[in-house]
């Protein structure tokens, strides 16, 4: 175990990384924006960043355009200390960008250019298999479940990491614009759905995936799985809830003033990762478990206080001081 409380065991984080065009104006539809402010984003690589922020090892591993926003963005994951030989870059195709915009209502607006972007494009052929078996923790999202070939390349390299004994982690991450329906969303999210040992939902995605509008313990509890070692429901500002093969139980979110939830989510699950990738026992035992889903949720409630999710990630030390000072 390295000391200082970071981790040593490596987390790999595979999928799809972009950039965010965000008005310079809050509260305005896309329309409306009189300009736009570029942040790099893309939940898989938002947790590598996560990871190394609170002081893992995290590598990257997808596809990014032989384009300026390419180089930027891999330059970025470098910068932060993520482990860049899973990149790989496409001449033909660019970077995926989307608008992301905060309405008036506080709803989310995103428009995506995806036609198709590099990051879709990704053959198993080009996975970096020895980087995907160094992992002790491998974590992935379902926007490369979407087509071909990135799809089979998720496939490979997941089935890659659990033959290699890595805990297999999954946040969703619905993003209903990209999916030609509903339907396929839903039915492709859960075809992957048995294989993972951590799965972190959202309030909003276990009402979509359920059908039901119930959040309670009967809802999330159908999506149990025999293979699952943790399910996570996270919400908001009520904190999140978890459930094990033997205990379930509700953790308090921490209080904040909250400017953009953005990179949120992907904050919790790094922060998580961190915990668990040395450990994996850790999730049997309810009071340390609570205690990592304790720094968890800091880590998530600090993202939200400032705009952009990569900038807003904290450090170590500032989840412990605001965990100090909310005691």
């Amino acid at each position: 175990m390295a000391s200082n409380g970071s981790s040593s065991g490596l987390i790999v984080s595979f999928g799809e990384m972009l950039i965010d065009f965000v008005p310079t104006v809050s509260g305005v539809s896309l329309a409306e924006a009189p300009g736009f402010v570029k942040a790099p984003g893309g939940a898989p690589a938002n947790v590598a960043i996560a990871v190394t922020r609170l002081g893992g090892k995290s590598a990257f591993v997808g596809k990014l355009g032989d384009d300026e926003f390419g180089h930027m963005l891999a330059g970025i994951l470098k910068q932060y200390g993520v482990k860049a030989e899973g990149i790989n870059f496409d001449q033909g195709a660019r970077t995926a960008l989307a608008f992301v915009t905060l309405r008036a209502d506080g709803e989310r607006e995103f428009m995506f250019y995806r036609n198709p972007s590099a990051d879709m494009l990704l053959k198993p052929e080009e996975l970096n298999l020895e980087l995907i078996r160094s992992a002790k923790v491998f974590h992935y999202g379902s926007i490369s479940l979407i087509v071909e070939p990135c799809r089979s390349a998720h496939l490979k390299a997941m089935q890659v990491a659990r033959d290699a004994g890595a805990l297999l982690s999954y946040d969703p991450n619905l993003r209903l614009p990209l999916w030609p329906s509903a339907e396929d969303a839903r039915e492709q999210i859960m075809s992957i759905w048995e294989k993972a040992d951590l799965i972190k939902i959202s309030d909003v995605e276990l009402e979509f995936l359920t059908g039901s509008d119930k959040i309670d313990d009967a809802s999330a509890m159908s999506l149990w799985h025999p293979n699952l070692k943790l399910l996570l429901v996270t919400l908001g500002e009520k904190g999140c809830r978890y459930y094990t093969k033997n205990f379930c139980g509700h953790v308090e979110a921490y209080h904040v003033n909250a400017v953009d939830t953005t990179g949120a989510g992907d904050s919790f699950v790094g922060a998580l990762l961190c915990k668990i990738v040395d450990d994996h026992s850790l999730i049997e035992d309810e009071s340390r478990l609570r205690e990592a889903l304790k720094f968890a949720n800091a880590c998530g409630a600090i993202t939200t206080t400032k705009k952009g999710a990569i900038p807003a990630l904290p450090t170590a030390d500032e989840v412990l001081s605001l965990m100090k000072g909310s005691k």
